[in-house]
């Protein structure tokens, strides 16, 4: 099972969407049957089967293996991933895009950002899965408080300045064999947790 699998096809994406599909989704992070399934969410085995061939047709389930029961064959499905990401690559010709409205003070621009970054790092993961390979990336996430406004303005100004600095250090354009790679960095008010 991947940790984490990226969504891209718009019908798979629908397909997650469903309520009682993502509820069976969730239960699948450990296996089970439609039989079992049926009792944890309260609707008929058939119901549960229908639901169960959708999202195998889509490859977010699995089968874990088959069991005689009697004159019949019970099939014990699991989750391909602990957690599922809609790419924006599902919304094709509506998925954001940074380009439109540069604007670094914009939480819309941050959020198509945001957008690029799941797409881009998406794509990265299905061709490395393909491949049989990892990706190469590297994430920093942490909070800051910031006593004031002015605070808040300054430090982003000196982190602006910081990573141009590095950018401009390390950045080789006429490295022969060398890859370009994208960095982002990004400051918003941080949400509670629940």
């Amino acid at each position: 099972m991947l940790d984490v699998a990226v969504i891209e096809d718009p019908a798979t994406a629908e397909v997650t969407l469903d309520p009682v599909r993502m509820r069976l989704l969730a239960e699948l992070a450990e296996p089970g049957s439609a039989t079992t399934l049926a009792a944890k969410v309260g609707l008929p085995r058939q119901k549960v089967n229908y639901h169960l061939r959708l999202l195998e047709q889509h490859g977010l389930v699995e089968l874990a293996e088959e069991r005689r029961r009697g004159n019949m064959t019970e099939r014990v499905m699991r989750a391909t991933a602990a957690s599922y990401v809609i790419s924006p690559v599902a919304l094709s010709a509506v998925q954001p895009d940074p380009a439109r409205a540069p604007d670094r003070l914009s939480a819309r621009w941050l959020l198509a950002v945001a957008a690029r970054l799941v797409r881009d790092v998406g794509n990265l993961i299905t061709g490395a899965s393909k491949a049989g390979k990892r990706v190469a990336t590297f994430a920093v996430d942490g909070e800051v408080r910031f006593a004031s406004a002015a605070d808040r303005a300054a430090f982003a100004e000196e982190l602006a300045t910081t990573v141009a600095g590095l950018v401009a250090k390390y950045h080789d354009e006429s490295a022969a064999g060398g890859r370009a790679h994208r960095v982002v960095v990004a400051v918003h008010p941080s949400i509670p947790e629940e």
